[in-house]
C-alpha cells in the first residue's frame, strides 16, 4: 500500500488522550527508545542462548560390567520376571476390562486368526492353549480383575508354557533341556501380544513405563539375555544414567539458529558472539536478573512495572500477585538445571532492601533445604514444591546493590521497545520466506517460540505482547508491507485465544486473546498505544476505502471486504476506539461526492461509446443501446452490493441511479425528439418496431427509476412522446382488415373440420377456418397492444376503441360476404316454388299428380337439397358471436369506456349532436298489395334506396301473398336528413319484375333526438300500405358502440340466414296446413279419396266420418318432409344454430295454424269465413300432433320443443 494512495483524502483528526501522564519502564522513561538492529540481535541471542542452557539435560544409559559375570539358571526366571513387572505404581497396573480383549487375542492365536507374524507355530499354539485354559478359570479371573496386575498373567503363562513344552518333550522322549529355551521364547511372544493389545486400545500413551518394561523384557527373553532386570544385582553388572554434557555448538541450539536466520547472521558469527559472552550470559546472571526483578516488583521500584503504570491500583496488585508464582517457577527451573546455585546462602542483600516483604512460610535456610529436597528427590519431581516461595531471599552476591538504576544481563532497559523491534524483524523474515501458495501466517512457529521466551524472561504482560503485535502489524500495513487481508489475520490471531501448549510458559494468561483481557487491567501506556494505533488504522482504512470505492462502478469490483472487516469488526466496535461523529459525516459526504463524479464519468463513457457524434445519425437503436448499458450497469452494481447496500452510510447503488438515470432520461428525450424531427424533415418514417423496442426499454428504465427514486418523477412522458407509433400500427391494422377478411373467406372451403369422416363432428368442429382466422387476427392485434404494457389508461382505452372500430368493420364485411354467398346458395327454387310460378291449370294438374302419387306410391315430395357449406356459414356466424363475447371480455370494454368518460368529461355533459347517426329501419309487413300474378297473388319483396338512387337494402321474397311479412332490418349511417324510398316489386322467374308500389320516408336526426323508436304505416302510390319501424342511435367513437354494432350485425345475419332456411320449408307447411286440406278432410275421407273420386268421376253418396288417423294422416307428408330436412341439418348445424332454425320453423307452423283460425289483422274486411266446430277440432288436433312431433325425443333423449322458446 503506497503512501501516494493515502494522500487522496486526509481525515482531520488528532489523538487527544487524557492518559498522557504515563511514564515508560526503565531508565529511559522520559525518552522514546530507539532500538538498533544489533542491539535487538544481542538481546534476542541472550534469551535464545539462555533457553539452551536451561533445557532439561539429556541422559543416556551406560552399562558397567562386573568383573565376573554370573550364570543364570532357568529355575530363577519366575522370580526375575516377578521382580521385573511388579510395582505399586498406577502406571504399571493394567486398565480396567483388559481381561476380555486379552482372551480374544489368545483365542485368535489358537484359531489361526491372529494378524501378527510368528503366532502360527504349533508348539506356540500348545503353550497358548494351556495358558488360555488357565486364564479362563473363574478364580483366576476374579483375582486379576481385582488387582489389575500383569505379574499373575506372566507367571501363569510361563507356568503353562513350561508345562506344555515339558509334556511334549516327554511324549517325544527328548533327552536335552531345549524345551526350557522354547518356553522362554513363548513367554516373550506372550509379552509381545500383551503389549500390542495395550497399544490397540490406546493405553500405550498413559502407561509409558509399563510399555517400556514390556518391550525390554520381550527383547531380553528373545535374545536369551542373562540380565532380565535393569537393577539386577545377581550378575555383578549394572546400567547407570549419565548426563550428556552440553556441546555449546550453535547447531544444537534451535532457538539460537532461529535468531541467526531472522537477523541474517551466519552460524560462525553467532558462535563467535556466544564464545565471547559465555562468561556473562550464565545461569547465575539469569537467576540474578529474576531475583532483582522480583525485588523491584515487590518494592514498587523502577526496573519493573509499578503501580503508577496502571490506571487502577487493583490492576497493579492483581498483576503483582499473578507474577509471583511464575517468577518462582523460573527460578526453580534455573536451580533445577544448576542445583549448585541453591547451596550458596547469604542474606546480605535481603537485609539491605527496605520494604521488601519477607516470606511468612519459609526462612532463608528452610528455603534452600526445600529446593535441595525438590531437586535431589529420586524421581526428580518438583510437583510437591510450593511455587509461592519467595526467591527474593536467595542471593548470589554478598554485597548490597542499589536498584535505582536497574542493570540486567538478559532484560533490556525498555523491554517493550526491544520486543517490538524483534517482533518486526520476525514478521519481516517470515513474510519473505513464506510459501506464496500457502495462507498468510504472520509468524512462524519458530518465531512464536522465540517471542514467547522473550516475553517470559522480560516479564512482558500478555496484553502488552498482543498490543505490540497489533502495533507492528498496523505499522507494516501503513507502510504498504502487508495487505488489508493480512492485517485481518493478525487482528483475528491477536484477539482470539491460543491453543494451550504441552508445557505452559511461565507467563500469566499466555493463551488468552486481547478481547478476553479486561482493558481496565492494561497499563496506561499500552492503552494509549492501542488507542493511537486504532485511530491511525481508522484514518488509513478510510483513505483506502475511499480510493477503492471510486472504482466500484468499474468492470472489476474493488476488494473492500478486508477493509470493511477491519472497520466493522476490529476498529469501530472496540471500546478503546473513539471516533468523532463529524469525521464519519465528513467521510460520507466526501465519498458521496466522489461516487457521483465516478457515476458521471461512467455514464459519459457510455454516451461516447453508444452515440454517434452527429445528430443526423441518431436512431432509436442508439437510445435503446444506451439504456441497456445503463440498466446493465445498474443491475450489476445492485447485485454486486446486494449484501452490502451501504458503505459507511453511503448507498452505492442509490448514488449511481440518482446520477445516471436522470442524465439518461434527459438525453433520451432529446435524442428521440431530434430523431423524429430529422425523419420528418427527410419525409421518412421510423420503423414501428424500433419505436416499440424503444418503449419497452424506456418502460423498464422507468420501472427501475420508480423503484430506486420513488420521490423523483421520470424526466418526461414516454407515452406522449411515442404514442404516434402505436397509432400508426392501429391504422395499419384498420387498413388491412378488409383484406384479411376477404383473404380468410377466399381460402375457406366452408367444410366441417373433422379428422375422421366417419366420426360425428362435435360443435367445436362445425365451423370453418375463416371465422377462426379472423378472430385469431383480432386477438393478436389486441395482444400486441397489451404486450406494450402502455402506461397510460387513456391512450390504452383509445387504442382499444380504434381496434374495436376495425373489428366491427371486419365483422360487418364478413357478415355481408357470407350472407351473399348464403343467399346465392339458397336462391335455388324448390319443386314447390317452381309450382307456385305455374298457371292455375298447371297447379291443379301438379296437385292432382301429388295426390295420385300419394295414393298409389305413398312417395313424399323431394326436400330442398341444402348444401353443407350453407349450414357451416350459419355456424360461423354463431361462433363469431361467441368469440365476440370473449373478445369483449378480454378487451375489458366497460373499463375502457369508463376511462374515456372520466378523461373527456362525458359523464358531466353529453354532446347534443354527434357527427353521425345510425338509423335502424325494420321492414315489418305490408297489407292489401296489388295482385300481379294471374292467380290473384304476388311474390313481393322490398327495395330500400336513398334520394340519390343508391340501393340500401333488399328484403327476401314472400311468395303468393298480398299481405306479406318480412321482419327484416338494416342499419343506415347518416350525418344529415335523408329521404328513404321504399319500392315493392313482384318477383317473376322469367322476364322483368312487376312494380307493386312505392312510398318514402324522411329520416331526420332532429326528429329522433329523443332516441325513441317509431312505427310508420306508409301508403303506397298504387294500393295497400307498408309498415316500417325506425329507431336512431348516435354514431359515436365509443368502444361499447362498436361492439354493439358488431353484435347486431352478426345477430341480423344469423336471423336472415335462419329465415332463408325456413322459407324453403314454408311452401310445404302452407300446402299441408291449409283451408283446402281442411275442407277435403271435412267432406270426405281425406285428400287422397277426394282426388281419386275426381279422376274416376264418382261421387260419394254416403256421409263419411273423419277419423283421427285421417286427421293425422293429412300431416304425414309434412312430417316426412321435416324428417328428411332435419336429418340433413342435424349432420352439419351446431346445437345453437339448430335451435335457432327449429325455433323459427315452429313460429312458421304457429303462423300457419293461426291463419286458419283467425283472419289477418287489418282495417279492411276479410273474406275468410269462420271455421266450423268440426274444422276447429281438426285444427287443434293438428296443433297437438305438431307439438308432439316437435317434442319427439332423439337418440340422446332431448327434444327441440322442450326449449323455453316453444
Amino acid at each position: 500500500m503506497s503512501s501516494a494512495s493515502r494522500s487522496s483524502w486526509m481525515p482531520g483528526r488528532r489523538l487527544n488522550s487524557n492518559r498522557t501522564s504515563m511514564r515508560p519502564r526503565g531508565a529511559s522513561r522520559g525518552n522514546i527508545t530507539v532500538v538498533s538492529h544489533d542491539d535487538a540481535y544481542t538481546f534476542a541471542l541472550r534469551i535464545a542462548y539462555l533457553n539452551y542452557l536451561l533445557q532439561p539435560r539429556q541422559k543416556r544409559k551406560q552399562y558397567v560390567a562386573a568383573p565376573k559375570p554370573a550364570q543364570r539358571s532357568h529355575t530363577s526366571v519366575t522370580e526375575l520376571v516377578g521382580q521385573f513387572v511388579s510395582s505399586g505404581s498406577n502406571s504399571i497396573k493394567l486398565p480396567h476390562g483388559f481381561q476380555k480383549p486379552l482372551e480374544k487375542r489368545l483365542k485368535n492365536v489358537l484359531t489361526g486368526k491372529e494378524p501378527m507374524q510368528g503366532f502360527n507355530d504349533s508348539a506356540l499354539k500348545r503353550s497358548f492353549a494351556e495358558a488360555y485354559t488357565a486364564f479362563t478359570d473363574k478364580n483366576f479371573q476374579k483375582s486379576v480383575e481385582k488387582d489389575r496386575k500383569l505379574e499373575p498373567y506372566v507367571l501363569m503363562f510361563y507356568s503353562s508354557a513350561t508345562k506344555a513344552n515339558q509334556k511334549y518333550a516327554q511324549l517325544t522322549s527328548a533327552t536335552d533341556d531345549s524345551w526350557k529355551e522354547t518356553a522362554d521364547r513363548h513367554m516373550a511372544m506372550f509379552i509381545r501380544l500383551v503389549a500390542q493389545t495395550l497399544r490397540d486400545q490406546g493405553h500405550d500413551r498413559d502407561r509409558p513405563e509399563l510399555m517400556s518394561r514390556l518391550h525390554t523384557l520381550e527383547n531380553k527373553l528373545l535374545t536369551r539375555d542373562q540380565n532380565l532386570s535393569l537393577d539386577s544385582a545377581g550378575d555383578g553388572g549394572s546400567y547407570i544414567e549419565v548426563v550428556v554434557p552440553l556441546s555449546y555448538d550453535v547447531k544444537d541450539m534451535p532457538l539460537v539458529l532461529t535468531v541467526a536466520r531472522i537477523f541474517g547472521r551466519s552460524n560462525s558469527e553467532v558462535q563467535a558472539d556466544l564464545e565471547a559472552n559465555r562468561q556473562i550470559w550464565t545461569e547465575e546472571n539469569a537467576i540474578k536478573d529474576m531475583k532483582n526483578y522480583q525485588q523491584k516488583l515487590a518494592s514498587d521500584a523502577p526496573g519493573a512495572l509499578r503501580s503508577q503504570d496502571f490506571d487502577l491500583e487493583d490492576a497493579f496488585q492483581e498483576w503483582k500477585r499473578a507474577e509471583a508464582p511464575h517468577l518462582s517457577q523460573i527460578i526453580l527451573d534455573i536451580l533445577t538445571v544448576k542445583p549448585e546455585l541453591a547451596k550458596t546462602s547469604t542474606a546480605g542483600v535481603d537485609k539491605s532492601l527496605p520494604g521488601r516483604p519477607q516470606s511468612t512460610f519459609f526462612g532463608e535456610e528452610q528455603s534452600y533445604s526445600e529446593i535441595s529436597k525438590a531437586i535431589s528427590s529420586p524421581d526428580g519431581s518438583i510437583l510437591n514444591f510450593d511455587s509461592s516461595i519467595n526467591f527474593g531471599s536467595l542471593s548470589l552476591d554478598d554485597s548490597s546493590q542499589a536498584f535505582d538504576e536497574a542493570v540486567y544481563t538478559f532484560i533490556p532497559n525498555d523491554a517493550r521497545a526491544f520486543y517490538k523491534a524483534i517482533l518486526k524483524d520476525c514478521m519481516t523474515y517470515d513474510q519473505l520466506h513464506a510459501d506464496p501458495a500457502a495462507e498468510y501466517m504472520p509468524l512462524s512457529q519458530q518465531s512464536k517460540d522465540l517471542l514467547m521466551e522473550l516475553s517470559v524472561y522480560w516479564r512482558l504482560p500478555q496484553f502488552s505482547r498482543l498490543i505490540a503485535f497489533i502495533e507492528v502489524a498496523v505499522k507494516k500495513f501503513l507502510d504498504g508491507e502487508i495487505l488489508a487481508e493480512d492485517l485481518v489475520v493478525v487482528m483475528d490471531n491477536a484477539k482470539s485465544s491460543e491453543m494451550e501448549r504441552k508445557k505452559a510458559p511461565h507467563l500469566h494468561q499466555y493463551n488468552l486473546g486481547l478481547l478476553e483481557i479486561d482493558q481496565s487491567r492494561w497499563t496506561i501506556h499500552d492503552f494509549a498505544v492501542y488507542q493511537h494505533t486504532l485511530n491511525s488504522l481508522y484514518d488509513a482504512l478510510l483513505r483506502d476505502l475511499y480510493n477503492l470505492m471510486l472504482n466500484c462502478y468499474g468492470s472489476k469490483p474493488p476488494n473492500i471486504g478486508s477493509v470493511m472487516t477491519l472497520l466493522e469488526e476490529h476498529v469501530q466496535p472496540d471500546p478503546a476506539f473513539s471516533a468523532k461523529p463529524e469525521q464519519a459525516q465528513e467521510f460520507a459526504a466526501h465519498l458521496t461526492e466522489g461516487l457521483r463524479r465516478a457515476a458521471t464519468d461512467a455514464y459519459n463513457a457510455f454516451v461516447h461509446e453508444k452515440l454517434p457524434n452527429h445528430a443526423s445519425e441518431w436512431e432509436f437503436t442508439h437510445v435503446v443501446e444506451l439504456g441497456r448499458a445503463v440498466t446493465k450497469l445498474s443491475n450489476k452494481i445492485q447485485k454486486r452490493y446486494k449484501n452490502l447496500p451501504e458503505v459507511m452510510g453511503v448507498k452505492i447503488w442509490q448514488i449511481l441511479v440518482e446520477v445516471m438515470f436522470p442524465s439518461y432520461e434527459r438525453d433520451a428525450q432529446h435524442i428521440i425528439e431530434r430523431t423524429i424531427a430529422v425523419a420528418k424533415e427527410k419525409e421518412m418514417e421510423i420503423n414501428m418496431q424500433d419505436g416499440f423496442d424503444l418503449y419497452k426499454e424506456l418502460v423498464e428504465m422507468r420501472r427501475t427509476h420508480h423503484a430506486a427514486l420513488p420521490d423523483k418523477p421520470f424526466e418526461f412522458q414516454i407515452e406522449e412522446l411515442l404514442v404516434d407509433f402505436v397509432w400508426r400500427w392501429v391504422r395499419n391494422a384498420e387498413n388491412v382488415m378488409v383484406e384479411v377478411v376477404d383473404g380468410a373467406i377466399s381460402q375457406d372451403s366452408f367444410q366441417v373440420r373433422t379428422d375422421d369422416p366417419n366420426k360425428i363432428p362435435t360443435d367445436a368442429e362445425r365451423h370453418s377456418t375463416s371465422v377462426v382466422d379472423i378472430f385469431l387476427m383480432f386477438h393478436q392485434t389486441m395482444e400486441q397492444v397489451y404486450q406494450l404494457e402502455w402506461d397510460s389508461d387513456v391512450h390504452h382505452a383509445r387504442f382499444m376503441t380504434a381496434l374495436a372500430r376495425s373489428y366491427a368493420a371486419g365483422i360487418g364485411q364478413y357478415c355481408e360476404e357470407l350472407e351473399k354467398r348464403f343467399a346465392k346458395e339458397m336462391d335455388r327454387p324448390t319443386a314447390q316454388e317452381a309450382a307456385a310460378n305455374k298457371t292455375t291449370q298447371e297447379k291443379f294438374m301438379q296437385y292432382a299428380q301429388y295426390a295420385r302419387d300419394a295414393w298409389n306410391t305413398k312417395d313424399a315430395p323431394e326436400p330442398f337439397q341444402f348444401y353443407p357449406e350453407s349450414f357451416v356459414k350459419l355456424n360461423n356466424i354463431e361462433h363469431a358471436m361467441q368469440e365476440l363475447d370473449k373478445l369483449e371480455k378480454a378487451m375489458n370494454v366497460d373499463a375502457c369506456a369508463e376511462v374515456l368518460r372520466k378523461a373527456e368529461g362525458l359523464g358531466k355533459q353529453q354532446p347534443r349532436r354527434p357527427n353521425k347517426y345510425v338509423f335502424t329501419i325494420k321492414v315489418v309487413e305490408a297489407e292489401d298489395l296489388k295482385a300481379c300474378d294471374p292467380g290473384g297473388f304476388s311474390d313481393p319483396y322490398v327495395v330500400l334506396g336513398d334520394e340519390y338512387q343508391k340501393r340500401l337494402y333488399k328484403t327476401r321474397i314472400v311468395y303468393r301473398n298480398l299481405n306479406p311479412r318480412w321482419d327484416e332490418s338494416v342499419d343506415i349511417t347518416v350525418s344529415s336528413p335523408l329521404n328513404i324510398i321504399a319500392t315493392i316489386w313482384d318477383y317473376d322467374t322469367f322476364g322483368d319484375h312487376d312494380f307493386v308500389g312505392r312510398t318514402s320516408l324522411k329520416v331526420d336526426p332532429i326528429h329522433f333526438s329523443d332516441y325513441l323508436p317509431r312505427e310508420y304505416w306508409l301508403d303506397l302510390d298504387t294500393q295497400g300500405r307498408l309498415l316500417l319501424r325506425v329507431s336512431m342511435e348516435g354514431e359515436r367513437d365509443d368502444i361499447q358502440f362498436y361492439f354493439g354494432k358488431a353484435f347486431r350485425h352478426l345477430k341480423r345475419t344469423e336471423r336472415d340466414m335462419v329465415r332463408k332456411i325456413t322459407d324453403k320449408l314454408r311452401a310445404q307447411i302452407s300446402a299441408t296446413i291449409s283451408h283446402e286440406t281442411l275442407r277435403n278432410l271435412v267432406k270426405g275421407g281425406g285428400i287422397g279419396s277426394q282426388v281419386a273420386g275426381l279422376w274416376k268421376k264418382r261421387a260419394s253418396t254416403m256421409p263419411t266420418v273423419t277419423t283421427a288417423s285421417d286427421i293425422e294422416g293429412a300431416l304425414q307428408p309434412l312430417f316426412h318432409y321435416f324428417d328428411q330436412n332435419f336429418a340433413i341439418m342435424k349432420q352439419t348445424l351446431t346445437d345453437a344454430t339448430m335451435l335457432a332454425v327449429m325455433t323459427r320453423l315452429w313460429k312458421e307452423v304457429l303462423q300457419a295454424i293461426e291463419s286458419l283460425l283467425v283472419p289477418p289483422l287489418s282495417e279492411k274486411p276479410s273474406s275468410q269465413r269462420p271455421l266450423s266446430q268440426k274444422e276447429l277440432d281438426i285444427v287443434y288436433q293438428w296443433l297437438n300432433s305438431l307439438f308432439e312431433f316437435f317434442n319427439a325425443k332423439d337418440d340422446s333423449g332431448s327434444s327441440w320443443a322442450c326449449h323455453k322458446m316453444f
